[in-house]
């Protein structure tokens, strides 16, 4: 219960008490129509701030309980700083108090933003957000989907009208060394979209003001009611666990992969593609336990293996799937880290979550994909076609991924291959809220979470074939206001269908990072057609160079910081560029070189910038590194490890604008060359061949240089017994690694091989394939490649020593005791005949 002085705070605040009678008569609107309110109680005084917030709790459990038998709030805050655990103790004080005095079924859970990723899946009546420290707005994507129809999102911010102004944690994450104030763009952005928004309740606890009340403007929907199917596969007590009739459907359509698909297919997949909160993955979770009973019957033990950008992910999905195994009676146990199921276990099957790079060396029955929108589509197509039964789900509009961007690049290929039944179902029908809830409404809107690009017709189209573009520098303090609220969804909307997982954080950090900038091509319609979003680095100062090139960090400063580890130069600390953090082509007209024209236009504004370089870090892919090398960027570092999300290996690409800087590349991609050899055979033996190609061959360096490899006299003697055939490639390997690493180190006018063979001498020499290997990924049978390898070493020995297969009786068998001298070796510090 209130205390006197408590209570005197509201008996004074007059406008509060017409803010809360408007707000509770919403309220019971809400809980008959199942849609969600927000309230934002904004102020500097934090006690008020608390006891309003605690009054306004108190009220909703009044109204709350008359038509549930159960009420649970989160209240999440930072609990670093003092005001917000003062904030967070006084509404801990007074509502346990009210609690326990009424013996009422309510809890409140106080929890911290570190720990915000353990609530995806969970479901509360309300939802306490302390934002007056901190605004990330990945925290908000992540949470405001917790709280179900009739409840309540409670925002806490510091006094509305100062707000925008002021720093927060996250704004102040965002600076660098070189750049320490961030800009303050998006809380003003915040601010501005929420008051235009409806279902919205603003107050101001200083000045006892009300800022906007907006009722929302709904017609009452009803929830569809569930008609199981007459004829299921599953057994019935599972479809009694849905809780819509999308959910039903869902099930009905994961039947189809009980039976192995008959030629002349040779894969089933069914993708559910939905909004957050329709429950497909507890609709997979349900399937599952119907799959596992089904096949079991005809199968001695099962293995499904699930995938998803995180283990949080998949949590929903493991709780109904124990929860199904629960009413099919099928035993198991669950297996944990912390509060997080990894593998559910039975005696004959098993469900376990692994990395998505992991998935495709898998042995498994069945692969599931959750969130595939956070998964590159070059690893979904490998997983795809891996396996014979598989599950994709994904998030059309979600803090996770760009769902559109799956559709349109993953779902293409699948629906063109004639091998695989495909089954598609879209579920629209929300779980925890009913359609239209403005809070989806508001969240999808503030943080752009269904920004989409412009449709493109036909005259755009010739806009486009005549190259009649506008390059715009796009000020953030513009391009963050509602006047602009078009274009900026648009422009974002191109990166969410281009790139593979974006968060809200990235639009904050265009919004507010110093050191970020905007840029965009148009049509002259104003239509956005491409974006770059860009990151100014380095030069680094004299007290961080030495640190970094001892292992120390440095925030932002990516393409020097690894420079310098790796390259060692302490030039490359002076330097200062442009990391293209994100490019991006509106997805219906990719392949128009509009891409490349953006980054001419990129290249030309950083010149007369005055910077050293432009760069860029990417998951290294054939099709990208192809994009950048073609466009005169140059590889001179790639990761040492695979991201665990993407299975691909990051490789920072440089281009140098002045001379110092071409002496620089030039060094740094000569040790690059000499690194990347030396560890094919290990770091990167898993390296895909057309990636390792490209990087070999990515430039021709300005002093070329054509050297032949150093052999002694016996090993050269070897090779030519080896070219007539006498000995085999497993007796020479040592030899011929020799010359095959000289021949990538030489410039490219001494090289003489074609790409095929070339990629064979990456496989079997540098990388150490096995026959067999190389024989799959080439498509040629092992003889054939062995016989290659043979035509490969006889060119390169004329190429670099003048001696032809005619005239190697010339040269063979001619070693004597008195003739070897080991002081003078083929190729020693001589350049080859050209």
């Amino acid at each position: 219960m209130l205390k006197r002085e408590e209570l005197s705070v509201l008996l004074k605040a007059k406008q509060y008490r017409q803010f809360r009678k408007e707000f509770l008569s919403e309220l019971s609107n809400a809980l008959n129509g199942r849609y969600r309110l927000l309230l934002i109680l904004a102020g500097d005084d934090s006690k008020k701030q608390a006891i309003m917030l605690s009054d306004i709790l108190i009220n909703f459990f009044k109204r709350f309980l008359q038509v549930k038998d159960f009420a649970k709030i989160l209240y999440i805050y930072h609990d670093e700083f003092d005001d917000a655990k003062t904030r967070a103790r006084t509404v801990k004080s007074i509502v346990n108090k009210y609690t326990k005095k009424k013996k009422i079924a309510i809890k409140i859970e106080f929890s911290v933003y570190e720990t915000s990723e353990k609530y995806l899946g969970t479901t509360y009546q309300g939802l306490v957000m302390d934002l007056v420290n901190s605004l990330r707005p990945l925290d908000v994507g992540r949470l405001i989907g917790i709280v179900e129809g009739g409840g309540i999102v409670v925002l806490l911010t510091p006094k509305w009208s100062e707000w925008h102004n002021r720093k927060n944690l996250f704004q102040m994450s965002l600076a660098v060394p070189q750049h320490p104030e961030p800009r303050k763009v998006f809380v003003r952005w915040f601010k501005e979209i929420t008051l235009n928004c409806d279902g919205v309740f603003v107050y101001d606890v200083d000045a006892d003001e009300i800022i906007k009340i907006a009722p929302p403007k709904l017609q009452p929907i009803e929830r569809t009611s569930i008609t199981i199917p007459h004829e299921t596969a599953f057994p019935i007590e599972l479809y009694r666990l849905a809780l819509t009739q999308d959910q039903v459907k869902a099930i009905k359509c994961i039947e189809s992969l009980i039976e192995p698909p008959q030629k002349p297919y040779k894969r089933a997949t069914v993708i559910l593609i939905a909004d957050r909160g329709r429950g497909k993955s507890c609709a997979i979770g349900i399937a599952l336990a119907g799959l596992i009973k089904s096949l079991l019957e005809v199968k001695n033990k099962l293995r499904i293996a699930i995938t998803a950008p995180s283990l949080s992910n998949v949590q929903s999905l493991m709780l109904l799937a124990t929860k199904a195994l629960d009413v099919v009676q099928l035993k198991y146990k669950e297996l944990k880290k912390g509060d997080m199921i990894y593998e559910i276990r039975g005696d004959r099957f098993s469900i376990e979550y692994w990395e998505p790079a992991v998935v495709p060396k898998l042995d498994v029955d069945i692969a599931v994909v959750d969130e595939a929108a956070g998964i590159p589509v070059p690893l979904l197509h490998k997983i795809w076609m891996k396996f014979k039964r598989t599950i994709f789900a994904t998030t059309i509009h979600g803090y996770e991924g760009a769902g559109r961007g799956f559709s349109v690049r993953f779902l293409k290929r699948i629906k063109e291959d004639k091998e695989t039944i495909l089954t598609i179902y879209e579920m629209e029908e929300p779980i925890r809220y009913s359609s239209g809830d403005p809070v989806e409404k508001w969240q999808f809107r503030v943080l752009l979470l269904d920004a989409e690009p412009e449709e493109l017709d036909d005259m755009d189209l010739k806009l486009i074939d005549a190259k009649e573009f506008v390059y715009l520098k796009l000020d953030p303090e513009e391009l963050y206001r509602l006047d602009n609220e078009k274009k900026l969804r648009s422009l974002f909307g191109i990166y969410v269908l281009a790139h593979y997982r974006n968060e809200p954080d990235d639009l904050a950090m265009m919004a507010d990072a110093p050191h970020h900038s905007i840029r965009a091509l148009a049509l002259k319609n104003d239509k956005i057609i491409a974006a770059a979003q860009l990151a100014e680095e380095g030069p680094i100062s004299s007290e961080y160079l030495q640190s970094l090139l001892r292992g120390g960090k440095i925030p932002g400063n990516i393409i020097p910081d690894r420079l310098l580890k790796h390259g060692r130069l302490n030039e490359i600390g002076s330097g200062r560029g442009w990391r293209i953090v994100r490019i991006a082509v509106h997805p219906s007209v990719q392949g128009r070189g509009i891409g490349s024209f953006l980054l001419q236009e990129l290249v030309k504004e950083a010149s007369e910038r005055g910077y050293d370089w432009i760069g860029s870090g990417f998951g290294a892919t054939e099709e990208l590194l192809r994009f950048w090398i073609r466009n005169g960027f140059i590889p001179l570092h790639i990761s040492p490890d695979r991201n665990p999300v993407s299975a691909e290996y990051t490789v920072l690409v440089l281009k140098p604008l002045n001379d110092m800087w071409h002496r620089i590349v030039d060094i740094l991609y000569r040790e690059f060359v000499i690194k990347l050899l030396e560890s094919l055979h290990d770091t990167y033996r898993d390296l895909e061949v057309g990636v390792a190609w490209q990087l070999l061959k990515a430039y021709n360096l300005r002093e070329s240089s054509c050297t032949k490899p150093v052999l002694t006299p016996i090993q050269l003697d070897r090779l030519l017994s080896y070219i007539e055939g006498h000995m085999t490639y497993e007796s020479c390997c040592d030899i011929i690694t020799i010359i095959i690493k000289r021949y990538w180190q030489n410039s490219d006018e001494c090289r003489v091989l074609s790409p095929f063979e070339e990629k064979l001498t990456i496989l079997k020499v540098l990388q150490g394939l096995p026959w067999e290997v190389c024989s799959d990924i080439l498509g040629k049978r092992k003889a054939v490649l062995i016989d290659e390898m043979r035509e490969v070493v006889t060119k390169l020995l004329e190429r670099y020593f003048g001696i032809s297969k005619k005239s190697i009786d010339s040269f063979i068998g001619r070693i004597t005791l008195d003739s070897y001298k080991p002081s003078k070796v083929a190729g020693d510090d001589e350049e080859c005949s050209r």
